[in-house]
């Protein structure tokens, strides 16, 4: 999958998160990784999870300045993460799809948005 593909997606999960709206004040982006963290701490394992979110808040940090305050906690949700974080998501997935392929990616997808996999008939 394509850099681009990947920030595709992330595009379109932040979409479909954002407009379940629940709490709507809370970064969209940060709800779009931890809803990633269920399928894939089952897959990997939740060290495995915190330790792909690591590298992918590292990743995003390269390329916005603005994520240097963000930190990672222990229980693997992000702190400080106001606004953007749109690379955070795209990363995450990109490490994903190197470690376990685009199919159980869209398979881990699908099972964290249903919706998505309905509509988009588990494409990205």
């Amino acid at each position: 999958m394509s850099p681009t593909a990947l920030s595709d997606l992330a595009g379109r999960l932040i979409a479909l998160e954002g407009a379940c709206g629940d709490p709507p004040a809370a970064n969209v982006a940060s709800r779009v990784c931890a809803r990633l963290r269920a399928p894939l701490s089952r897959l990997a394992g939740v060290a495995g999870y915190r330790s792909l979110l690591a590298r992918a808040l590292a990743l995003a940090r390269a390329g916005d300045d603005s994520l240097h305050a963000v930190r990672l906690r222990a229980d693997g949700t992000l702190e400080g993460l106001d606004a953007g974080g749109e690379g955070i998501a795209a990363h995450l997935l990109g490490l994903i799809v190197t470690f376990i392929g685009e199919p159980l990616t869209r398979q881990l997808v699908s099972e964290a948005w249903p919706a998505w996999g309905e509509r988009a008939g588990g494409q990205p």
